[in-house]
């Protein structure tokens, strides 16, 4: 058992520092071939602090092992609002643009409740990952063409050296396929030899574990002021994780299910959603006392999991 423990606390190392040299390299290739910078910012960003998770949904959705699959998505997104925009709130009052909250927070509120509507009934079919993977090339357009009408004519691109930014990109690829196995397979373990819930101890340590370079991103970049990256981040995020985390691995594989979910974990990822988007609307700034009400509201929702 302590093996299983040691190499699940490896596996969530390895999968957390890959993916910050994954964001890097990724970067640094797409600059090396002229890619506009606030396509890199866009696009990298959100996949690479989604990394952990699209690695280890794929891996458990091709064992069967659904609950690990939902409880990865579902945890991340309450996680990603409630307590990571939370802390962040406490930290700085978050200021949110007016663009931001008439376009990109109501595409996230849309993503969620039409996630929460098809699994409604405890199963994520392939017609449902259909739906979640056109609500994700609905938002790309929408990306390319705020894109397209904001950035500038001239760029200025930095010298890098491409060999270097394939070879890392490459390593740090594998590197999270192979770590998101040992946590897997580390979690499953445990679950069994401690007769705890797969959905339990996904939800605290896989989940927990696999936000923290979101957490790192956007609490320091609320520190610095950086509020479009803060509130970017974590929309990017959300969307990626429901639409590209779950519903790619499910189109591929087939229907995902599970009776360990209930209506009670899709109104705390509803909630949430709306909180970010409602609270955001109010004099386009989420307070400290709104982020303590977020914090608070992961704690709530937490204890029902850990002791209902």
């Amino acid at each position: 058992m302590l093996l299983n423990i040691t190499l699940l606390i490896l596996g969530l190392i390895l999968i957390i520092v890959s993916s910050n040299v994954f964001v890097d390299s990724a970067s640094n290739l797409a600059t090396s071939f002229k890619v506009p910078k606030m396509v890199i910012a866009l696009t990298i960003a959100s996949f690479s602090t989604c990394a952990p998770e699209l690695a280890i949904s794929f891996n458990s959705i091709s064992s069967n092992n659904y609950d690990l699959t939902l409880a990865n998505v579902v945890g991340s997104c309450v996680v990603n609002i409630l307590l990571i925009i939370g802390l962040a709130s406490i930290v700085k009052p978050v200021k949110v643009k007016t663009v931001t909250v008439g376009k990109e927070l109501p595409l996230l509120v849309i993503t969620t409740v039409v996630f929460c509507i098809l699994f409604s009934d405890g199963e994520l079919s392939r017609y449902d990952a259909g739906i979640l993977i056109l609500l994700f090339v609905l938002f790309g357009i929408y990306l390319y063409k705020m894109i397209k009408r904001f950035r500038k004519v001239e760029e200025e691109y930095a010298k890098v050296n491409k060999v270097k930014a394939i070879i890392l990109t490459i390593l740090s690829i594998l590197v999270i396929i192979f770590s998101s196995e040992l946590i897997v397979n580390s979690t499953l373990y445990l679950s069994e030899k401690l007769n705890i819930a797969t959905k339990l101890i996904s939800m605290i340590v896989i989940v927990i574990g696999t936000s923290l370079p979101e957490l790192m991103i956007t609490v320091t970049s609320a520190k610095k002021g950086e509020f479009d990256m803060t509130v970017g981040n974590i929309i990017g995020t959300n969307i990626f994780n429901i639409c590209i985390v779950l519903g790619l691995p499910t189109l591929i594989y087939g229907s995902v299910y599970s009776s360990a979910f209930n209506y009670v974990d899709l109104i705390a990822v509803i909630v949430a959603a709306a909180m970010f988007y409602f609270q955001s609307r109010s004099e386009r700034t989420i307070t400290r006392l709104e982020g303590v009400i977020m914090v608070s509201l992961f704690i709530c929702y937490y204890a029902y999991l850990i002791f209902l």
